[in-house]
């Protein structure tokens, strides 16, 4: 789209020579109104606009990132809020999407991702959604881009990262989530405790473990959780959990990412 915008633009300069000299030299009452008026009225309304959506085309269509944001560290942010910015791509709104963002290395700022969002995904993308982002270190413009195209595995190993670096989980339970052996559990018991730790309340659960000889074991845990994974941790669904096969005094449950 980019490479149209631009040959169209060389093509409306070009044009306008022929539109610029017979406007000088015509010797009729509107000298300007001439034939070659399709090149300035290409220059002004249709170029600039070829433009600024291949540009954006560029930057968001598909699942890729704009190029600079191309191989950039993960960050893991949640949605402050959203507005439109105006421009409309094949039905799909332009959003600048506004995030708070948390780096590897534990650092926090405030950023916006402008995306193309589909219609359907309007209702997905609220305050306090989690969304992977890719940010560029050094940076003081603020500006991120959803991680579209990261691997599931990729978003969770960050999304544990940055947990870590925030001291929402130990560097145990970082262990089991790099080595620990991955099963499946049944949530019995969770409710809240009342408590409050960091940001987010604690919730106590009770889990029933499988083991890799199909044996079962059940284990009482409260940790603090985030409103979007609370659904998840609900009594009678079945979860992903890990845990190290040698120590069965802490298992991890496994949510989604974009929890």
């Amino acid at each position: 789209m980019k490479y149209i915008g631009w040959l169209t633009c060389a093509i409306a300069l070009a044009l306008c020579v022929p539109y610029v000299l017979t406007g000088l030299n015509s010797e009729e009452s509107m000298p300007w109104l001439n034939g070659w008026l399709v090149g300035p009225m290409l220059l002004v309304f249709f170029v600039p606009s070829m433009l600024s959506v291949g540009r954006l085309m560029d930057g968001a269509s598909g699942s890729r990132p704009a190029r600079e944001f191309r191989d950039a560290p993960i960050g893991i942010g949640t949605v402050v809020g959203m507005d439109r910015t105006g421009l409309t791509v094949n039905d799909a709104p332009q959003m600048d999407i506004l995030l708070d963002v948390d780096t590897l290395d534990g650092q926090s700022f405030r950023g916006v991702a402008r995306q193309l969002v589909d219609l359907s995904e309007l209702a997905l993308i609220r305050p306090g959604t989690v969304l992977p982002v890719r940010y560029r270190p050094g940076s003081t413009d603020g500006r991120v881009a959803i991680a579209a195209d990261a691997p599931p595995e990729e978003m969770q190993d960050a999304m544990n990262r940055v947990r870590l670096a925030k001291g929402e989980i130990t560097p145990k339970q970082l262990r089991i989530a790099e080595n620990g052996f991955e099963t499946r559990a049944v949530v019995l018991t969770s409710r809240p405790t009342g408590e409050i730790r960091g940001q987010h309340a604690v919730i106590a659960y009770t889990l029933r473990v499988t083991r890799p000889d199909g044996s079962t074991f059940d284990i009482e845990q409260a940790k603090p959780m985030p409103p979007s994974v609370v659904p998840h941790v609900q009594p009678g669904m079945v979860v992903r959990a890990q845990y190290l096969p040698h120590d069965e005094s802490e298992v991890l449950v496994i949510t989604p990412a974009n929890a």
